[in-house]
């Protein structure tokens, strides 16, 4: 059986990477200004880790706590600049076509 440093160890760099993924694509999305990752994607992300940054302050669980706040930040920095893209701004490296609006699906 692993002692509780060894585990609480290993829950700290989970941690550090799964919150460290967030970081490239919200410097990109920062820089370009606005997201093109996927809107429902990026709100269940940002509802989810909430939640469970939530639950998991009131479970007394620091390690969990640390990375749902960190990526719930992460989701919604995204989030911000999908609703809220930068006027004229690039959505970076993605050559993704932008979503149809409601309106351009009924041509």
């Amino acid at each position: 059986m692993m002692s509780l440093g060894a585990t609480q160890a290993i829950g700290y760099a989970g941690v550090v990477a799964f919150a460290l993924a967030w970081i490239p694509q919200s410097l990109e999305t920062v820089r370009a200004g606005a997201c093109r990752v996927n809107r429902v994607f990026l709100w269940l992300s940002t509802v989810g880790s909430a939640a469970l940054a939530a639950y998991s302050f009131l479970m007394h669980d620091p390690v969990f706590s640390i990375l749902n706040v960190m990526t719930t930040v992460g989701a919604l920095v995204n989030v911000y600049y999908r609703e809220f893209p930068r006027p004229g701004a690039d959505a970076g490296s993605s050559k993704k076509k932008r979503d149809p609006s409601p309106g351009e699906l009924d041509t």
